[in-house]
């Protein structure tokens, strides 16, 4: 028998319903296990997106764009799906102190997107529109997670319970208020209300900050710290301070002929570029941590949904630099988005491969379990 009807042989040795209870019982597994803060995927690509148009790279944006629009309807499909089929186990998540917050990073993708479609394709009804979406969402997982967690009689310990992935619900808030900065200039009839809502957002997204960064900060050096406590949303640090500097920045932006604003432009000025001090600030200190973590304690990578919570942060940052520059008139500052959109991009490339190439492991190792059944 020829080699070409061996193989022929053994494909036919395995029935089609066997195949494709293998692909069911694989996505299942998938659906169940989802991690809520997936979500991080579309926020990462959404502003590298916007970063590399801002910075000379449309083409490079508009692709990055179609990715994460295809991205963002898979996530809300298999999260839709999840809470159908899976919900006792999407109920866990969300009164965990660890995964609870994880899904702010719904609302905060929503934001996003809404922010590219309008930056990249100008398309402002449906920024519109995720604006809308992203609004309610947030008045419903912020009080649903916090109201949990408040109420919930079994509390982890400060040092177990608490981490910088808390902060994605100042990312939440901040990413809502920008996309509404953009809402004022479409839509002038009610520029005044839609003004309103994003300064009480950016206003409330500052001082959610204050409140978790101190105990964030009292975490790290009060308590022992391990390698493994510091996982990739550590970099929300900088990430949620970098997104409340662009929020400032485009309310400025568009803060013109709004009466509500153009008395407090000065106040939100100074507030803009303390966040953008205090990202600053932190970026250093996240390199010596990385250092610290993968060098020196020696822990190896291995893929996370939340290192794109570590990329979100670099194409933040380059971001609201960009925007800073442009309402203070400091032109010195823009070869710092000329150069961070590099290393958001390779970034970016890196976090992607490797997600692949775990979705390729996990898959593998679904099938395998499955016919060990």
């Amino acid at each position: 028998m020829s080699a070409s009807g061996g193989l022929a042989t053994r494909g036919r040795g395995v029935p089609a319903y066997r195949r494709t209870s293998v692909l069911i019982y694989i996505f299942s597994d998938l659906l169940r296990t989802l991690d809520p803060a997936y979500f991080a995927l579309v926020m990462a690509t959404g502003i590298v997106a916007i970063a590399s148009h801002l910075t000379g790279m449309p083409s490079v944006g508009r692709i990055l764009a179609l990715i994460n629009c295809a991205v963002y309807l898979l996530l809300a499909g298999m999260t839709f799906l999840r809470a159908l089929l899976f919900p006792r186990a999407m109920l866990a998540d969300l009164v965990d102190h660890q995964r609870g917050v994880g899904f702010f990073t719904i609302v905060a993708a929503t934001a996003i997107l809404g922010s590219q479609s309008v930056i990249l394709f100008g398309a402002y009804r449906l920024g519109a529109g995720l604006w809308i979406a992203a609004s309610v969402l947030l008045l419903v997982i912020v009080y649903a997670v916090f109201a949990a967690f408040t109420v919930k009689e079994r509390k982890p310990t400060l040092a177990e319970g608490l981490h910088s992935g808390w902060l994605v619900a100042v990312v939440a808030m901040q990413g809502v208020a920008t996309l509404g900065a953009q809402m004022m200039q479409a839509f002038a009839v009610h520029a005044q209300e839609i003004a309103f809502v994003s300064l009480v957002l950016w206003s409330a997204g500052g001082m959610l900050y204050i409140w978790m960064i101190s105990l964030i900060f009292y975490r790290y050096t009060f308590f022992p710290l391990k390698p493994l406590d510091l996982k990739a949303h550590y970099w929300i640090n900088m990430g949620a301070m970098a997104i409340s500097s662009l929020a400032g920045a485009m309310i400025v932006r568009f803060s013109a002929g709004i009466s509500l604003l153009e008395g407090l432009v000065p106040f939100i000025k100074g507030f803009t570029l303390f966040y953008w001090a205090t990202a600053t600030w932190w970026f250093p200190m996240l390199i010596i941590l990385a250092l610290w973590r993968h060098v020196y304690k020696r822990l190896p990578f291995t893929y996370d949904p939340l290192y794109w919570g570590m990329i979100f942060p670099l194409g933040m940052y380059t971001t609201c630099t960009f925007r800073l520059a442009e309402i203070t008139n400091l032109s010195f500052l823009k070869w710092i988005p000329k150069c961070f959109v590099f290393v958001s991009l390779t970034a970016w490339l890196l976090i992607f491969s490797a997600m692949l190439r775990s979705l390729y492991l996990s898959a593998v190792s679904a099938r395998r379990s499955y016919v060990k059944q």
